[in-house]
């Protein structure tokens, strides 16, 4: 938009491998309860979604589909190489005009308001704080407060990672901070245009305007950080989070025609900053051996487009999220997984919303704000048209022995091989319920069990791999 003048651990992504001191090969009494561990993160299965275990976001500035992916694009690159190694979606849209709406509802599920409208200038709490319908906040303001979840209080919540990484930020200190940059609160926005030295912008990095975040010194300072951590984290899988936010500075991401260096700014320095850092993602560990997702959107549309897809309605603060119009406009966008078969091309319309309620999903999180509006549908088939790697699925043998005792024996049912096992037990009678650990993490393919003479035992065993967690396969025995 032009200008106007007014985490950090990494985990295991739900992989379900927690430790105990069982071990295979152990003979177990029955009662033996299991330790009290967290719950782990739902998988993606559950919601019909592929296996994705981490999820990259790039989000460039300011284009119409017809420029960026037409037949005279000025991005090579990204128009024709990335299509067709993945999926393009040709109807793609932004949600409002300007910059900052957009990036918030990608996040939060907020709908623009006034000031979000309008970038906010002026660096200022929401208010007032009610909310109302669709979990929307009923005032207008630029940082929403503590109560409003993001993706990112929902995967924390959920046991996963995130990180915001953003390029130059804290390149010029007396502007912002190297990490957690964002204005002074009830201060004016210095970060609105890039300098010489430092393009980092404020309005297009959306962790910043959240309470839940920016008053938290410790994680704001270890999750929202510049982009130059990202060649670290992307090493291995086990150091990269489960969902990565970039944010090309102003020059990078196509929004300054010229860059404030003297560079060449626009879609051709977009592309070059793509050709730089969409190999370093897709070659990553986390990507290839645990099936990335890579999305490379748009925030709006140029110009005066202002149109909107998939139910889309105004927030309580602004009857025209696009200003003229009901959306932010035909951006076009480009995803590319393992789980996507190159050359995808899917027609149906998306937008900032769906693309929170598909991540989401992915991970077996509840909708935020419009991400649940009904016309609102996730990424589906039509894009998702890969076959890509699998949990395990095991079967699992219970024979009785002399003795009471049970040997449990467990092998492959389909082509993906498990690196670890989790075996459990449950006596079927009154007053015994719940599940009892026998075996965590083990390596091994069988052990054995003293049951109880008379009682009918139901056994159920999952592997693991670096994909994820595989469903449980029961047996039942009586002695």
């Amino acid at each position: 938009m032009k200008l106007r003048l007014v985490t950090l651990a990494a985990l295991l992504l739900g992989l379900g491998v927690w430790l105990s001191s069982a071990i295979a090969g152990t003979t177990h009494r029955a009662g033996a309860r299991a330790p009290a561990m967290a719950t782990p993160p739902a998988t993606a299965t559950a919601t019909g979604m592929p296996p994705i275990r981490h999820v990259f976001i790039i989000v460039d500035e300011n284009e119409s589909e017809s420029t960026t992916f037409g037949p005279s694009s000025p991005a090579p690159y990204l128009a024709k190489t990335l299509p067709a190694e993945g999926a393009f979606l040709p109807n793609y849209y932004g949600i409002g005009h300007n910059s900052l709406d957009n990036y918030i509802a990608m996040l939060s599920g907020q709908a623009p308001n006034l000031d979000t409208r309008e970038d906010c200038l002026f660096y200022n709490n929401v208010n007032p704080t009610t909310i109302g319908a669709d979990g929307q906040v009923q005032g207008t303001g630029c940082v929403y407060p503590a109560g409003v979840p993001t993706i990112a209080s929902q995967l924390t919540t959920a046991g996963l990672t995130w990180r915001d990484y953003n390029d130059s930020m804290g390149s010029d200190p007396s502007r912002e901070a190297a990490a957690c940059g964002h204005p002074q609160l009830d201060t004016l926005d210095h970060t609105q245009a890039e300098t010489a030295t430092d393009q980092y912008a404020a309005r297009h990095d959306p962790f910043v305007y959240f309470h839940s975040i920016i008053d938290n010194t410790a994680l704001c300072d270890s999750h929202v950080v510049n982009l130059d951590l990202l060649s670290h984290d992307l090493a291995s899988a086990a150091d990269t989070p489960n969902y990565v936010f970039i944010t090309p500075g102003l020059c990078n991401d196509g929004h300054d025609a010229t860059c404030a260096n003297g560079g060449p700014g626009g879609l051709p320095q977009a592309n070059t900053f793509l050709q730089e850092w969409v190999p370093k993602i897709m070659s990553a560990p986390a990507f290839t051996q645990q099936n990335g997702l890579l999305m490379v959107i748009f925030d709006e549309a140029a110009g005066s487009d202002a149109s909107a897809c998939c139910g889309e309605i105004p927030g309580p603060e602004a009857s025209a999220p696009g200003g003229s119009g009901p959306g932010g406009g035909v951006t076009g966008a480009v995803l590319l997984s393992p789980c996507i078969a190159p050359g995808t091309v899917s027609d149906e319309p998306y937008n900032h919303y769906t693309m929170l309620r598909s991540v989401e999903d992915i991970f077996g999180l509840a909708h935020l704000g419009y991400a649940q509006l009904p016309g609102e549908r996730s990424f589906g088939s039509d894009v998702f048209t890969g076959k890509c790697a699998q949990p395990p699925v095991e079967r699992l043998k219970a024979r009785a022995g002399p003795g009471r005792r049970v040997t449990l024996t467990w092998s492959a049912a389909s082509p993906a091989v498990a690196t670890s096992y989790e075996v459990e037990v449950s006596e079927l009678r009154p007053h015994r319920t719940g599940w009892h650990v026998l075996a965590r993490a083990t390596r091994e393919r069988s052990l054995r069990y003293t049951g109880r003479a008379g009682v009918t035992d139901r056994f159920r065993v999952r592997g693991t791999n670096l994909t994820g967690t595989g469903a449980w396969t029961t047996s039942t025995l009586r002695l």
